[in-house]
């Protein structure tokens, strides 16, 4: 008669017919089950729902055990919470708090994840290294326009600016965006480089060291040129150390001192510079008959001039000289030689009459020239009147 469930029931009463319902089971034959169980599939036991108090609206579920879970919480027993919420506790789940750059958080301490458009922070309050907060809201992080070459690449806005100025520059560089090079830097391909002055600039006389576009050095001090003030200053060279530059020491004097020769009926003076002289005597005798004072700035120059190569210029000089004076010596004497021969050459005229020739001789410089030997010996005869006479075998003249 009670045809009670042997599952749900442990026992029937004979004289209602009601069956005596086991936990989780109800119905007049046991064979239901109670609110808060589930049927379990594939048998008929009933099973307990377990949804949470806290996260779920009752303690009833489907018949798949999923319990009805309150707004923000979530899974099978409402006992979690769902994505963008957080702090599950004895009223319900709050909502992530990530200022809409995020929309999930760790669902016990709130902590954002995943921030978006380059904010980070627990709230994703903050922008990520390299970017800053605008002014506008709208536009959210804006990349830093800092290189992280002359920067830290991190910037900030000062309260009432509007564009941001870069938070820390390197060494050597400067400026709003730390896109200058500072002072005793200069430009090198886009890279601030430290000029190279050698330690021969004073930056407190010199602020900018060197040319901020192409290094050269400014103010070289200590008696330094060049580029990178790497030279001595004329009239001064490197010290025995090599640092230093000392002023050189004079061999020369000032000015050379001139001896004038001439000659009688002589229209020009020859000069000989003192030089000439000087080419033959040591550095020593030539202090000592020119004196050199330290001082003058004229000696500088001759101070350059090594005694070896000044002696190879006066030497030099000295064959142009004697080359020069021996071809006027020669040349004076073929003239003179060409005036004698013309002077000292006979002449002879001839005169031609019938049955007669007559010989006469002029010289200028011979007046008692022998005539003689211009003839034949065997054939001339001497007039009384001085008259040649010539003989041949045919005929006879008288001259």
């Amino acid at each position: 008669l009670c045809n009670c469930s042997s599952v749900g029931s442990v026992e029937c009463n004979r004289t209602t017919g009601q069956c005596l319902c086991l936990a989780g089971y109800t119905g007049p034959r046991c064979h239901s089950c109670a609110r808060g169980f589930f049927p379990e599939q594939g048998s008929q036991r009933c099973r307990p729902c377990g949804c949470s108090p806290t996260g779920a609206t009752s303690d009833q579920c489907d018949h798949s055990g999923k319990c009805q879970c309150k707004v923000g919480v979530t899974d099978l027993k409402c006992d979690r919470c769902s994505e963008g919420y957080y702090r599950f506790n004895e009223t319900t789940c709050e909502p992530c708090q990530c200022n809409n750059h995020s929309q999930t958080c760790d669902n016990s301490t709130g902590t954002c994840l995943d921030c978006h458009e380059n904010t980070e922070g627990k709230h994703c309050e903050l922008c990520k290294e390299g970017f800053y907060r605008s002014s506008h809201p709208a536009h959210g992080c804006q990349h830093c326009p800092c290189s992280i070459v002359a920067s830290t690449g991190t910037c900030h806005i000062q309260p009432g600016e509007t564009v941001p100025r870069c938070d820390r520059c390197r060494p050597g560089y400067t400026g709003l965006n730390c896109n200058q090079c500072d002072k005793g830097y200069y430009n090198s391909d886009s890279i601030c480089v430290r000029c190279k002055c050698n330690g021969n600039v004073d930056p407190a006389l010199s602020p900018s060291v060197c040319q901020p576009d192409s290094g050269e050095c400014i103010g070289c001090l200590y008696h330094t040129t060049g580029f990178h003030c790497e030279l001595c200053e004329e009239g001064y060279s490197r010290d025995a150390v090599g640092t230093n530059c000392t002023r050189k020491e004079a061999t020369l004097g000032p000015e050379p001192t001139e001896f004038t020769t001439s000659a009688p009926n002589a229209t020009k003076a020859t000069s000989f510079s003192t030089a000439v002289l000087n080419s033959t005597l040591s550095p020593t005798t030539l202090q000592t008959i020119f004196p050199v004072s330290s001082s003058d700035n004229s000696t500088s120059a001759f101070a350059d001039v090594s005694w070896t190569q000044f002696n190879i210029i006066i030497l030099t000089v000295i064959i142009i000289v004697v080359v020069l004076l021996m071809g006027f010596v020669g040349a004076v004497y073929m003239y003179r030689e060409y005036q004698n021969r013309k002077l000292n050459a006979p002449f002879w005229t001839i005169e031609l009459k019938e049955d007669n020739i007559s010989f006469s001789s002029y010289h200028d410089s011979i007046p008692n020239a022998d005539v003689s030997g211009l003839l034949e010996d065997d054939g001339n005869e001497v007039a009384p009147n001085g008259q040649l006479t010539l003989t041949t075998p045919m005929h006879n003249y008288k001259a």
